[in-house]
């Protein structure tokens, strides 16, 4: 992604973040990027494309950092940590984009459906991972599915805790305590 673009890329997130969807413009987003709005609708044609453009760079680091764990080395334990570290870490360096992204997850119109079809793909990332920590003896054997959304979710409330929270994250804290508590439970 060129400089401009990434610019814009960045702005679009503050103002969608800001502003949600229906409020955001591209007037707006250009005049954060510090760019004409010709040179907005150069590289993105609506307000739409630039908002699947976010959603779509979003997920895919998720997914991307998935893959790179996998590939990675160490056993299921170790990497279901490193993943779920690696996972907070990034939201709470994008919480931005991450606050455009779950905000827009539910509703009726055609861009909450595309945005639930990428997070549907992530979900099956952890999935796969999920399933392989089964098999490694890492985790119970159980509904992978069921799994998958409760990994998640739990993730995503320790995420949504730090940035309530907005103070400096405690990474390797937060992850040690959701890691013990999802393996083990809340007794």
């Amino acid at each position: 992604m060129n400089k401009t673009k990434r610019d814009i890329f960045q702005s679009a997130v503050k103002v969608f973040s800001t502003n949600g969807y229906d409020g955001a413009t591209m007037e707006e987003i250009s005049t954060s990027a510090g760019v004409a709005k010709g040179t907005v609708y150069y590289h993105f044609k609506s307000k739409d494309e630039v908002f699947k453009y976010i959603i779509t760079e979003g997920v895919s680091l998720l997914r991307q950092q998935i893959q790179n764990i996998i590939k990675g080395p160490g056993d299921y334990s170790y990497k279901l940590r490193q993943l779920s570290r690696d996972q907070l870490k990034l939201v709470y360096e994008n919480r931005d984009l991450f606050k455009v992204i779950m905000s827009q997850a539910w509703g009726g119109k055609i861009r909450h459906s595309e945005l639930r079809e990428l997070l549907k793909s992530y979900m099956e990332d952890i999935e796969k991972f999920l399933i392989k920590a089964m098999e490694d003896g890492t985790i119970k054997k159980g509904d992978a599915s069921f799994l998958t959304y409760t990994y998640f979710g739990t993730l995503a409330s320790v995420a949504v805790y730090n940035v309530i929270k907005n103070d400096s994250m405690k990474l390797d804290e937060n992850t040690d305590s959701f890691i013990e508590h999802l393996l083990n439970g809340i007794k």
